[in-house]
Order: C-alpha cells, then structure tokens, then sequence
C-alpha cells in the first residue's frame, strides 16, 4: 500500500512535470513561428538574388499589363453548359 502511494505521488509529480514542459514548448513553438514568419515577409530567410527585379517595378509592370488588358475589347468567354440536375 505504501508503494503504491508513492508511485501515485512520483506520477503525479510526473504529470505536472511534462504538463509544464509541454505549455513551455508550446509557448516557445508560437513564439518561433511568428519569428519564422517575419523573416520571411522581410526577405531574411535567403540570400537575396541581385538580379531579382524591385517590387516596385515588378508592381509597376503588373499594373500597366491590367491597365493594356482592360483598354482592349472584351473577348468572349467560352462558357461551359452546366448538366441539368436530375
């Protein structure tokens, strides 16, 4: 009976142990993957390639190629006839 009580305690003790443990790494984890995710946005992940082109001009040359499509005539889609339900 006795052993039994002190192998209850030692789990017990156990429990709360990796219970701690678990919250601690859980916290550290959140933590790390916000730091992974601001790195990432700032570019600071990888070596950056000098040949890559700015944002700024890659953002320029989106716009003027929306602005050209939407200057020319609309062309006509093709349209998928939908199955009637049964």
């Amino acid at each position: 009976p006795k052993q039994r009580i002190e192998i209850r305690s030692a789990c017990a003790l156990w429990r709360r142990l990796l219970a701690g443990q678990i919250a601690a790494s859980s916290s550290h984890t959140a933590s790390l993957r916000q730091s992974i995710l601001k790195w990432a946005f700032e570019g600071r992940l990888v070596d950056q390639d000098p040949t890559d082109e700015p944002a700024s001009v890659l953002l320029e040359r989106i716009r003027a190629e929306r602005e050209a499509a939407d200057a020319k005539p609309n062309a006509k889609r093709a349209t998928r006839k939908r199955k009637a339900k049964s």
